[in-house]
C-alpha cells in the first residue's frame, strides 16, 4: 500500500507498474442488505442468511455490482493524485465476477496502471484491477477500471 501522492505529470511514469495492494475490507451484512435496498436487487443469495446457508455458497455472497463498487475506495490507497480538481470514475472496459464474495470476507484488490492519456483538461487513467478474498485462491473480480483526473 503507498500513501504517495502523485501529480498528473508523474502518472505517466508508472505505466506498467504494480502499484501494490490495498488494505481489506470486511464485507458485512448490512452492506450487502443497503446495497440490495439501492439497486433493488433482493435475491436471497443476497440477503436471507438462513436460505443461503443451505444454498450452493453455504452464506450468502455480496453482489458482484457492489464488489466492483467498492474499487474506487479500495484503490485509494494505491494510487493518490495530487494537484487535480477532482477525480471521477469515467468506466469500466471489462469486468467479470469469477468468484463469490462471501459475507464476512475481507477482500482487497491489488492494480496495474496500464495506460495514462491526456484528455480536455486532465489525464484518463486505466487500470488492471483484481479484488481477492483474503486466503483465496481465484480473485473474485477482474476487471479493468478508468478514471479520469481535471487539472
Amino acid at each position: 500500500m503507498s500513501d504517495t501522492v502523485r501529480s498528473l505529470e508523474e502518472l505517466s511514469d508508472l505505466v506498467g507498474q504494480h502499484l501494490g495492494f490495498s488494505e481489506y475490507v470486511t464485507v458485512t451484512q448490512e452492506m450487502v442488505n443497503l446495497f440490495a435496498d439501492a439497486t433493488g436487487d433482493h435475491q436471497w443469495i443476497h440477503v436471507d442468511p438462513a436460505r443461503a446457508a443451505a444454498g450452493p455458497f453455504g452464506t450468502t455472497i455480496a453482489h458482484g455490482y457492489l464488489t466492483l463498487s467498492l474499487v474506487p475506495t479500495l484503490l485509494g490507497g494505491l494510487l493518490k493524485v495530487g494537484g487535480v480538481s477532482m477525480g471521477v470514475n469515467y468506466g469500466v472496459n471489462r469486468v467479470r465476477f469469477s468468484a463469490p464474495v462471501p459475507v464476512g470476507a475481507a477482500i482487497r484488490a491489488e492494480a496495474t496502471l496500464v495506460s495514462v492519456d491526456e484528455v480536455s483538461g486532465g489525464v484518463q487513467v486505466t487500470l488492471d484491477v483484481l479484488v481477492t478474498v483474503r486466503d483465496a485462491t481465484k480473485p473474485s473480480c477482474v476487471a479493468q477500471v478508468v478514471f479520469r483526473y481535471y487539472r
